[in-house]
């Protein structure tokens, strides 16, 4: 650390961080402990060690950077060697104009800055950043930076990759491009990322996670590199690497740190080159109950008066990664008994329950849901799910095997419950066909968990809760709101909960149906006759304490 105990403590007492009785006494622990007093300081909770590096830096003039909200460049970590990096405990995290930016620890280490600068050929930028940041920084990140350098030298080596079928695949089956995409998976699990974006840009390949609903930025590097990683994605998911110009689908199964991981793997050309999304499927997740999804006892128990019934469709509604299938399974975790046969058919299968038959579709050997729900129907079910309605022939088996004695699941792509019903008479199902076999509509969104390790409780202003049609009590109500730590990556978010409303179809809804009334119609009965909107049910989410306010107000309407 910079200069001697002495001036660290008087430093700090200059910037007003601690008291000259907190110093003494800092400084009699650290004659005994023989520890460095910033070490002191920090342990006994006396001042952040944050606050001991931004004063450092401002000594210094250079600045203080908080990694977890920086982006760093695996290209730029690549210049220094890991040895010399773990020896003065620093990080190269990107370019400014031709110099090496440089986090550091230690800005006064003339010899430190000497060193990198030789081995990086460039001009050195330091910004500080606390030990402890760095070293985990350097943990996430340094696996990258072999595996990025070598490939990008692979690439520039084989500079007709782009026309050459053949020294493409060579150069996806090389060492740097599998170890490095093993290690954007191996991370991307690790990170509970449920999608792997790999995009080329016209200069760059930039590769994000989407954690808890958002979009991360975890890497930008080399363009040049990107034919090869696509390529490796594809022979991953045997596709066929000589097609770029159409988008192409497929499937990986392999095993991430013991776990079962299944990737869904969908490309799509662009103007810089083939985009590729990765959506990963934890097998080993296993099955929530429906409580810990987020259901709030009033909504679990209406939608509990439908499962439980012998017979009607339940529709689970809401946009693509709402969490539908995983409210279906488990719903069927409950329904699962030695007595029911439960059949299902899926668009993948993405959790294996025992005792129940579950059928994948399988397009090109015509296998879709039409004609899998036909064969289900003649193997005696008595509970049927079907991955999702996507056509008017699916909606017409689902609709009919409902009205004659199965319970039916589902999900549909519909902004709330009351407009499904409008949406499977404009698939091409009879009014009168919905209002008979439709029992329940759950529509769904998610919202992020709050940390709950640094959520901070505050008193919102009262025409804010007015505004968002807050239903709790007005006088000085204490919620939450996202802070951020090394926990949720600073996001002030962990997890993510659902949001629900649930709207049975009652007489009156089904008179609505054959009347054709507008969905607007029937939202408003829905409420009359007590269905929570997903605004209201979010914001009884505020109240407890799960979620933000912001969150609620992002997600919903």
């Amino acid at each position: 650390m910079v200069g001697d105990v002495r001036n660290v403590g008087s430093m700090l007492l200059e910037d007003g961080l601690l008291t000259r009785q907190q110093l003494e006494a800092a400084l009699a622990s650290q004659a005994e402990s023989g520890l460095p007093l910033r070490r002191v300081l920090v342990d006994e909770g006396i001042v952040a060690e944050a606050e001991v590096m931004r004063s450092i830096a401002k000594r210094h003039g250079v600045e203080f950077v908080d990694l977890a909200e920086v982006t760093i460049d695996p290209a730029a970590a690549a210049m220094v060697p890991e040895n010399l990096r773990t020896r003065y405990n620093v990080l190269p995290i990107g370019f400014e104009d031709d110099d090496l930016v440089v986090a550091m620890s230690d800005p006064g280490n003339v010899l430190a800055i000497d060193d990198i600068r030789a081995v990086s050929g460039r001009p050195v930028t330091i910004v500080v950043a606390t030990p402890e940041d760095i070293e985990e920084a350097s943990a996430r990140f340094g696996r990258f930076d072999e595996s990025v350098s070598d490939l990008a030298e692979l690439a520039i080596e084989d500079e007709d990759a782009d026309t050459d079928t053949v020294s493409l695949e060579t150069a996806a089956e090389e060492a740097p491009v599998v170890k490095l995409m093993n290690s954007v998976i191996t991370r991307a699990v690790a990170d509970r990322a449920s999608d792997i974006h790999i995009e080329p840009g016209e200069r760059d390949l930039r590769i994000r996670y989407r954690i808890d609903g958002v979009l991360h930025e975890v890497m930008t590097t080399s363009r040049s590199i990107a034919n090869a990683v696509v390529s490796r994605i594809k022979i991953m998911a045997e596709l066929d690497i000589a097609e770029r110009r159409v988008p192409q689908d497929g499937r990986v199964a392999m095993r991430v740190a013991g776990r079962p991981v299944d990737l869904r793997v969908a490309t799509l050309p662009s103007i810089y080159g083939e985009k590729v999304v990765m959506r990963i499927l934890d097998k080993s997740a296993g099955v929530a109950e429906l409580e810990d999804l987020g259901f709030l006892p009033y909504n679990l128990e209406r939608y509990r008066e439908a499962y439980v019934k012998p017979y009607g469709t339940i529709l689970v509604t809401g946009p693509t990664g709402s969490g539908k299938t995983t409210t279906l399974y488990s719903t069927l975790a409950i329904l699962n008994r030695p007595n029911v046969n439960i059949i299902t058919v899926e668009d993948p299968v993405e959790y294996r329950l025992d005792g129940i038959t579950q059928v994948q579709v399988n397009r090109k050997a015509g296998l879709l849901f039409a004609t899998a729900l036909k064969s289900i129907l003649r193997a005696d079910p008595d509970i049927v799910l079907i991955g999702e309605i996507r056509d008017g022939e699916t909606a017409n088996i689902a609709v009919e095997a409902a009205l004659t004695g199965h319970l039916v699941l589902s999900t549909l792509h519909t902004n709330d419950a009351p407009s499904s019903i409008n949406r499977l008479i404009d698939m091409g199902v009879e009014p009168f066909l919905v209002s008979s076999a439709i029992d329940t509509v759950l529509a769904q969104r998610l919202a992020r968990r709050l940390c709950e390790r640094c959520k901070e409780p505050y008193e919102p202003e009262p025409e804010v809760l007015r505004d968002v049609g807050w239903e709790g009590p007005m006088a000085d109500p204490t919620i939450y709101r996202a802070v951020g730590c090394k926990a949720c990556s600073n996001t002030g978010y962990r997890g993510r909960i659902a949001l629900n409303e649930v709207m049975p179809v009652s007489e009156e809804m089904a008179r609505m149906a054959l009347e054709r009334r507008a969905s607007d119609d029937m939202r408003k009965l829905a409420i009359e006759q007590g269905m929570r909107t997903l605004r209201q049910d979010g914001l009884a989410k505020v109240e407890l304490g799960l979620t933000s306010l912001e969150e609620v107000l992002r997600v919903v309407v």
